[in-house]
């Protein structure tokens, strides 16, 4: 769908890599711009994840690109870049503000060069402002955007969501605002800058408890008998049974005195699932460890009441319908061999997104990258000798 659309990215870590991958896996021709070291998500990974060396970190958000490894801090580097972003269609970049700028690649003198380009800056907290220079990571924006304080229960610390989820999300609102840039080009024949950071993300994500507080007022405190947000009634949240643990959201009373099948209820209304939530949850939470969780399945089933198992990642793996959707994929790669990615989350008519490139080893499509853009085998060659550029393939019986 997006074939033809030419992408420089220049990224690293996981909101701008990600963002860049949903393109590459919409079929934008996608070239991973690297310094001569590599990008960080090559040397680091979560859980120590290395397979031969190789980090499962920058797998799994680097698939469907080329890689391009070049100095940027030469002259010649420079104006190898330039000529590309003459022919290019969207820039991606994830560097801290004012770092391109002072590379020689801001928006400005980019767009002098081709009016046409769609240019993305991905940051921690903006372009400007106050907030400008700090560090732009999941975990501190999820301590600092107020969502890990609406989570965990009412005698625990703050709670930060067990992934990175405002990484992800920013990237999904960059890739957004990338596809709508593009389109408006093809009305107005102009591109534009596009920005996604990291707080609106962080804040976007808590777009119902947020609005509540600013038209209402404070949320209730958090939860003493483990209601799982500070705004909905009881039932809601992750309940201990016999032998295990289930999900139950929002049910009304008189279909959890039906399933309970005691009087513990009796005399609740639904408006005291608001009022007087913690007193329903209590009670609930008492009768729910009468039982095992496959007795309450099946109850719960036939009284409507909405549940869900509480899974680990080994019954994610092996979930009917998380394999049905084929959210877990897997492909080759000359050096690991086998890897298992996530898919690409959206599903379109009549385009089916396949792994075409595992992610790049460093440089690898240096050579073949910029033999496209018209350099001479000799000035290719040239670049090479003197590390402006970097071909890893020359080790591994490439060309």
């Amino acid at each position: 769908m997006l074939q033809g659309i030419k992408v420089l990215s220049f990224t690293h870590f996981l909101q701008g890599p990600s963002a860049v991958q949903m393109l590459a896996d919409l079929g934008a021709d996608v070239i991973k711009i690297e310094s001569p070291t590599g990008a960080f998500e090559r040397q680091w990974s979560g859980f120590d994840a290395f397979i031969d060396d190789v980090s499962v970190f920058f797998l799994l958000g680097n698939r469907n690109q080329r890689s391009l490894s070049i100095n940027l801090r030469t002259n010649e580097g420079k104006e190898i870049i330039y000529k590309m972003v003459q022919d290019a269609d969207v820039v991606v970049e994830n560097f801290r503000p004012g770092v391109m700028d002072r590379l020689g690649f801001g928006y400005e003198k980019l767009k002098e060069m081709n009016p046409r380009l769609v240019y993305c800056s991905c940051t921690g907290y903006g372009s400007d402002g106050p907030y400008q220079q700090r560090p732009g990571q999941d975990m501190l924006l999820q301590a600092m955007s107020g969502l890990a304080s609406i989570s965990g229960g009412k005698d625990q610390p703050p709670t930060p969501v067990g992934t990175a989820a405002v990484d992800q999300h920013g990237a999904v609102l960059a890739a957004f605002g990338i596809v709508s840039a593009l389109l408006s080009r093809e009305k107005t024949g102009k591109g534009r800058k596009v920005e996604s950071n990291l707080l609106n993300a962080a804040i976007d994500l808590q777009i119902e408890p947020l609005t509540y507080y600013l038209n209402k007022g404070p949320l209730w405190e958090r939860s003493e008998t483990g209601l799982a947000t500070q705004f909905h009634q009881a039932p809601y949240g992750i309940y201990q049974t016999a032998n295990g643990w289930i999900g139950i959201s929002m049910t009304p009373i008189d279909k959890l005195i039906s399933a309970f099948g005691t009087d513990s209820l009796a005399g609740y209304t639904n408006k005291d699932q608001m009022e007087k939530r913690e007193e329903v949850n209590r009670i609930v939470v008492e009768e729910v460890k009468k039982r095992t969780t496959e007795d309450w399945y099946k109850i719960f089933e036939e009284n409507g009441i909405w549940h869900a198992p509480v899974n680990g990642y080994e019954e994610i793996e092996k979930d009917p319908q998380v394999n049905w959707n084929k959210m877990i994929i897997t492909a080759q790669h000359p050096d690991v061999g086998q890897i298992r990615l996530l898919n690409h989350p959206v599903r379109y008519e009549d385009y089916e997104i396949e792994v075409k490139k595992y992610p790049p080893r460093l440089g690898e499509h240096t050579n073949e990258v910029l033999e496209e853009y018209g350099f001479s085998q000799e000035e290719i060659e040239s670049y090479l000798s003197k590390g402006i550029t970097v071909n890893s393939m020359l080790s591994k019986g490439g060309k």
